[in-house]
């Protein structure tokens, strides 16, 4: 697929690179483990007052020899089913939102454990969603654990890959383990990683210690991490799309130079997205469907890095048109810029709200974006001029062979609504939103993930439960 969208030219790449290279030599960054700083002072860092490290080019061209230009995820079984990397591009949820939207009764509520659980249950059964993250923080389970929670719900509900987001070190150490007793132990999961730990760092120029340490803890396991450090323009970085995403990249790249330090090789997936947005001056809102996002997908496609982006998402406060609208527009936009994880559909009103029926038209509009750039087959069969010659000018093609042969291969919506005005009225005339519904209705009526045998599922509730104040580390 040609790429529409360059956004940068190689000059503009090289002055932002160079950006923030200086920004790393001349500026430095705040890093809050010691042995995070330990790390880059013994590879030749500058350190000063404690903790501000002033990381040299050198690092960091280092790194960018030795960071994987690839990433392969697989699914529960084994298969590699998420080659990241290329020009392939691939689709998910996102996770953590405090409210979702009832999709039987309507309302916005706090979400709970059965919500990540039929959220997988979506996941699993829709075909363009690729892998699986939580959607939702539930609010019936303690809160300082509710991420073992998620992740058991995801691990016994779908095969496809999971995108995991901890909140300390230990419910990441734990994810993993959850990951290693399904997969058959720590060797099978780092020979086939079904994972990939998404982690925020708070800003460019200051790495918290949890995020680092999770950072340095899956690389040392040879895991996948993303690793995200989430400033916001006009607040913690420069309003400027240029400025903002340089000094982003810095953080970026000291998360590549930690990784590679720790185990050359690790594999890290970077933002193909500015993390934490842009500050709505407006509203004093952080947005989800900005346009001028897509500069940092260009950056990230210039070092030839793995990357995820933002798609599928709206500041729409339920699934209304501006819903629909932003998560077409964006999942367009992300898809012919070439980004490899596309992540967040579902998400509403700025990534504090689910809806399953947002979800689904994410679903739709990849289906259509997948048979706009794939390509068309021109041959002697696609070009059947034998047919037209048999048939002449007077021909019905309708009920020919050629016809019956190929008709499937074309895009057929399953929720979009394509019947005349009468035959849609014959239906019940049906909004998008009820359809959808339905939709949802049946596919968790009647999908039925393939279930996790019982040992396993009980070794995953007793490190959960583990976790418990009064239990094991915790």
């Amino acid at each position: 697929m040609t790429d529409l969208f360059p956004r940068l030219s190689k000059k503009q790449f090289r002055r932002m690179h160079e950006a923030s290279l200086e920004i790393l030599e001349r500026v430095g960054v705040r890093l809050y483990l010691a042995e995070a700083v330990e790390l880059l002072k013994k590879a030749g860092a500058r350190v000063s007052d404690g903790n501000l490290v002033c990381v040299p080019a050198r690092l960091v061209e280092k790194a960018l020899l030795s960071v994987p230009k690839g990433v392969t995820l697989h699914d529960r079984r084994g298969n590699p089913v998420m080659p990241v990397g290329g020009r392939r591009s691939f689709y998910g949820p996102g996770s953590d939102c405090l409210n979702i939207i009832d999709h039987r009764s309507g309302e916005r509520r706090k979400p709970v454990v059965r919500d990540v659980v039929e959220g997988a249950v979506l996941c699993d059964y829709l075909p363009h969603i690729d892998y699986v993250m939580s959607m939702v923080l539930p609010a019936d389970v303690d809160g300082t654990i509710a991420d073992r929670y998620q992740m058991e719900a995801m691990l016994s509900t779908t095969t496809k890959p999971i995108i995991f987001v901890t909140y300390e070190t230990d419910g990441c150490r734990d994810a993993v383990e959850m990951a290693e007793v399904v997969m058959g132990g720590a060797e099978a999961l780092r020979r086939t990683p079904t994972i990939a730990c998404y982690i925020n760092a708070v800003s460019g120029l200051r790495h918290n210690k949890e995020a680092l340490e999770k950072l340095l803890f899956l690389a040392s396991k040879n895991l996948p991490s993303l690793y995200i450090p989430s400033s916001t323009a006009a607040i913690t970085s420069p309003v400027t799309p240029a400025g903002s995403v340089a000094l982003d990249f810095a953080g970026v790249l000291v998360g590549l130079v930690l990784s590679q330090v720790k185990r050359e090789g690790a594999p890290v997936i970077v933002p193909g997205m500015p993390p934490g947005g842009t500050f709505d001056m407006r509203t004093l809102v952080t947005s989800y469907c900005e346009p001028e996002r897509t500069i940092t997908t260009a950056l990230s496609r210039h070092y030839g890095l793995p990357m995820f982006a933002i798609a599928g998402a709206s500041e729409a406060k339920t699934f209304d048109q501006q819903a629909a609208a932003e998560a077409a527009l964006s999942l367009a936009v992300e898809t012919m810029a070439g980004s490899h994880i596309i992540h967040d559909l579902g998400y509403l009103e700025s990534g504090l709200t689910f809806s399953f029926a947002q979800l689904l038209l994410g679903n739709e509009v990849i289906g259509w974006l997948k048979a706009f750039t794939k390509g068309y087959e021109v041959n002697d069969e696609t070009l059947a001029l034998d047919v037209i010659a048999e048939l002449g000018p007077e021909g019905d093609f309708l009920n020919t062979p050629h016809t019956l042969k190929h008709y499937r291969e074309r895009w057929y919506p399953n929720l979009f609504e394509r019947a005349t005005y009468q035959g849609w009225l014959s239906k019940g005339g049906k909004s998008l939103a009820e359809r959808a519904k339905e939709k949802i209705d049946s596919v968790l009526a009647e999908h039925k993930p393939e279930p996790l045998p019982v040992k396993t599922r009980e070794r995953l509730r007793e490190i959960v439960l583990r976790a418990k104040p009064g239990y094991g580390r915790a």
